[in-house]
């Protein structure tokens, strides 16, 4: 195969899926020029990766869709992967000219990572548990973190009862709850760096004269590159399920992820290695079940 047109035009998480599935398609193909057509949100993070030879923003209107539809017609690709199995996707690539077209389809029995199996056999490629390692050429050799170990500890609006589902069963901690999980992870011989994602967090900045500030360190407002480079380099990630999961999953980073039992969440886990997690409850009890984790 030379040209593959592989869209994926969903969230962070499903993308990283994604960066598998392409360095899978690469080792077979090396040669191959794989065009990609993503959200407009994830652009330019996409464009961080290698293995993507080209990178089509998607916004999801009508507009959008048809002037991609014009833009791209003209090309005939050996291979259409609809890797998102999204109908905005699936209708675009109905019009484009390929010799084989595959729609992933993605539900709650099947793992994703057995969705990417199962497209690897209709495309007759062989797969390789090595391609889980899907970001192994970046280099973070020279960066700036305090720390040489640490555990690292997103805290972001998943934490929050208001800031996410409001069916899953409420974790945030008050004031006083954080805190003193904070320096019972101290206690354990252990820096901290907290991160927070782009929305930051008002309950940290509270908190943050509280802290001993040679043993924490609290980052808000990062960017998906400056999380990556910190969680690349920690000894431990606790986090709320997430796009995240999948970086420290890349890495074969030790997590503890923290999901609610409501969701089978295994459908997007199964792949991970050195990953343990803990449901969703009271935060006295998860921060108690947290530590009995950690050496």
């Amino acid at each position: 195969m030379r040209e593959i047109l592989i869209f994926r035009t969903d969230r962070v998480g499903d993308l990283l899926f994604s960066l598998i599935f392409i360095k899978i398609i690469k080792k077979n193909f090396p040669n191959c020029r794989i065009t990609l057509v993503t959200s407009l949100k994830n652009y330019e993070y996409a464009n961080t990766f290698k293995g993507i030879d080209k990178i089509i923003p998607l916004k999801n209107n009508i507009l959008s869709k048809i002037n991609l539809i014009i833009k791209i017609r003209k090309n005939i690709y050996d291979a259409i992967i609809v890797h998102d199995g999204k109908n905005r996707s699936k209708f675009i690539s109905f019009f484009l000219k390929s010799k084989k077209r595959v729609v992933c389809v993605t539900d709650l029995i099947n793992t994703q990572i057995d969705i990417i199996k199962k497209t690897c056999q209709e495309l007759q490629l062989k797969y390789d548990d090595s391609c889980l390692n899907f970001l192994d050429q970046r280099d973070y050799s020279n960066t700036k973190i305090p720390f040489n170990k640490y555990i690292q500890l997103h805290f972001d609006e998943k934490w929050i009862h208001n800031k996410y589902i409001s069916k899953y069963t409420n974790i945030e901690p008050t004031k006083e709850d954080l805190i003193n999980f904070i320096k019972d992870l101290i206690l354990k011989d252990k820096n901290i760096i907290i991160t927070t994602g782009k929305n930051g967090s008002n309950l940290l900045s509270e908190i943050k004269n509280d802290l001993n500030s040679d043993k924490v360190k609290i980052f808000h407002n990062q960017s998906l590159l400056e999380i990556e480079n910190i969680v690349f380099n920690s000894d431990l990630l606790v986090t709320c399920h997430g796009w995240i999961t999948h970086i420290a999953g890349a890495k074969n980073i030790k997590q503890i992820d923290i999901i609610d039992s409501s969701y089978p969440y295994h459908t997007w886990t199964s792949h991970l290695r050195n990953y343990n997690y803990l449901n969703r409850k009271k935060f006295k009890i998860l921060a108690s079940e947290i530590l009995s984790l950690i050496n």
